[in-house]
Formats: structure tokens, C-alpha cells, sequence
């Protein structure tokens, strides 16, 4: 019982990938195409013993977190990334943030959690991006 315990000739387990790791590593491989792809390119990439039905279950993720674009009415479906790592952070911030209904107290909470630096950069960026022109309500004053 201690050999099998110790793993005693058996196979280790695959590591478990972490929460969007997976998502990551395709838009990554995606960012390398020079045009749109197929699935079976991505998984060609990829590799890592992954299956088809897998890499388009990730896709059909990334697809809905509008994280990548799809093309084609037919087959094949050629896949277009629109956001890289940092945007696919970007977008599970601000889904997270569209599910709480206090986004005032969200966004107070994650600004005092942050570094001096995040927080200079932050308000760096802000001042950059003048104002709000997304559409989204805003209570800011305009001037």
C-alpha cells in the first residue's frame, strides 16, 4: 500500500491547470497566427495531449467573453483572437464587476487593495483617457 501511495510505478497525474490557464494559452498561440485559424491549428500548437473537443470548448468560451472573434458559416470556423492575456483580464474584471450591485463599494475596495504604483498607473491611465465615452452611466460631474 506505501508503494502505491508513493506512486509505485504508476503514471503521476497530468498537473491540473489553473482557472483560465487553458484560455490563456490559446489566445497566446492565437496571437502567433497571422490570420484567422481553425481549431485543429490551435490544437497543433497546443499539443499537450488536448482534444479537439476541448480546444473548442475554449474557443466557444473565449468567444462569448468576446475575448475572439469566429468566422465562417460553415466549416471550417476560422477563430481571430480580439483581446491577448491582459484583455481577457480586463474583460473577467469588468464581467465580475457587471454582476455586483454596488459597483461604488466594488470599485473602492479594489482601488484601496492597490500599490502605490497600480495606483499612480491607474490614475495615470484615467487622466489619459479623458472622458467617459463608453455609454455607461456615469455620475461624474462634467466639465
Amino acid at each position: 500500500m506505501d508503494a502505491e501511495r508513493a506512486g509505485g510505478g504508476r503514471e503521476t497525474p497530468a498537473r491540473r491547470r489553473g482557472q483560465g490557464e487553458l484560455e490563456a494559452q490559446v489566445l497566446s498561440v492565437l496571437g502567433e497566427a497571422s490570420e484567422p485559424v481553425t481549431a485543429a491549428w490551435v490544437l497543433e500548437r497546443l499539443g499537450a495531449g488536448l482534444s479537439y473537443s476541448t480546444v473548442i470548448t475554449i474557443l466557444t468560451r473565449l468567444h462569448a467573453k468576446q475575448a475572439v472573434t469566429r468566422t465562417g458559416r460553415g466549416r471550417p470556423v476560422l477563430w481571430e483572437p480580439v483581446a491577448n492575456e491582459a484583455g481577457l483580464a480586463a474583460l473577467r474584471m469588468r464581467s465580475l464587476l457587471d454582476k455586483q450591485s454596488d459597483r461604488d463599494a466594488v470599485l473602492s475596495s479594489f482601488v484601496s487593495v492597490l500599490s502605490s504604483h497600480d495606483e499612480d498607473l491607474l490614475r495615470s491611465l484615467l487622466a489619459e483617457s479623458g472622458p467617459d465615452d463608453t455609454g455607461a452611466p456615469s455620475d461624474r460631474p462634467e466639465r
